[in-house]
């Protein structure tokens, strides 16, 4: 089973969208997929999900929706180490949604990971979580917090498996304008690609589609099913979601996975 842990000290970055679209567009492509949130206090994937069940019960539709659970510290008696191995003998995939803020359950999480995706919304607020950037050059001056405790959970799963973290940095709703604020911010994400071990990729672009979506519980795949009208926008953000999907899945994706993320 491949863990997809979606994660970012920062709140509002997307993680939940993020996490939401991942698991709705595996189970597109034919994996089994169970999906974890570990945010308690937020519970915005729960909350997609729940919204998600009662529409498909009020429309008559037949939405797929992971086997999903709400994760505390420690439940009936487990831990989420326990629960991630007990998930791996029915599905392929789980998808886990971490809190924004830095939390023993979330460090847990991020060290179990097989693919860490960590969307980063495009202004250098939200790089800063990532690494300190000089005020005078927009250069990475040294990493931040967030990338030094990754480091550390990668090291940890390393001595404890042997295994690798793939961390993939999505920079997240981002403008149509060709900013310079953009470029700069495009230029210090790469400049610290390498020194901190990720791999970029464009993430979902500013749309209003996903904010509307989520009281019905609906992802961009869903829109032709649900009997909603498609728009050349929508296309765009099926295209961006078809590219996480084949980011979060490099190596791993069976043969057809890619058509089925259209379905």
């Amino acid at each position: 089973m491949r863990v997809i842990v979606v994660g970012n000290e920062k709140g509002g970055s997307g993680k939940s969208t993020v996490a939401a679209h991942l698991a709705v567009g595996l189970l597109g492509a034919g994996y089994r997929v169970a999906s974890i949130d570990i945010d308690v206090r937020q519970r915005t994937m729960t909350r997609f999900f729940a919204n998600r069940a009662a529409h498909a019960e009020a429309r008559g539709l037949a939405l797929p929706a992971p086997d999903h659970e709400l994760f505390a510290a420690v439940r009936d008696g487990g831990t989420l180490p326990e629960r991630i191995a007990a998930l791996a003998a029915g599905h392929d995939a789980a998808v886990i949604d971490c809190p924004g803020s830095d939390t023993p359950l979330s460090r847990l999480a991020h060290g179990l990971a097989d693919v860490l995706v960590t969307p980063v919304n495009d202004s250098f607020v939200d790089l800063d979580v990532l690494a300190e950037i000089d005020p005078d050059t927009f250069g990475v001056a040294r990493p931040s917090r967030y990338s030094v405790m990754v480091w550390e959970q990668r090291k940890i799963r390393a001595a404890r498996d042997r295994a690798e973290i793939d961390w993939v940095v999505m920079r997240n709703r981002l403008s149509p304008l060709d900013a310079r604020n953009k470029r700069r911010v495009a230029a210090a994400v790469e400049e610290l690609a390498p020194r901190v071990g990720y791999r970029t990729i464009p993430g979902f672009s500013e749309r209003v589609i996903f904010r509307e979506l989520f009281p019905q519980g609906l992802t961009v795949l869903d829109l032709g099913r649900a009997g909603l009208r498609m728009t050349l926008s929508h296309v765009g953000a099926r295209s961006e979601l078809r590219g996480l999907l084949a980011a979060a899945l490099r190596g791993a994706a069976p043969a057809g996975a890619a058509a089925g993320a259209d379905r």
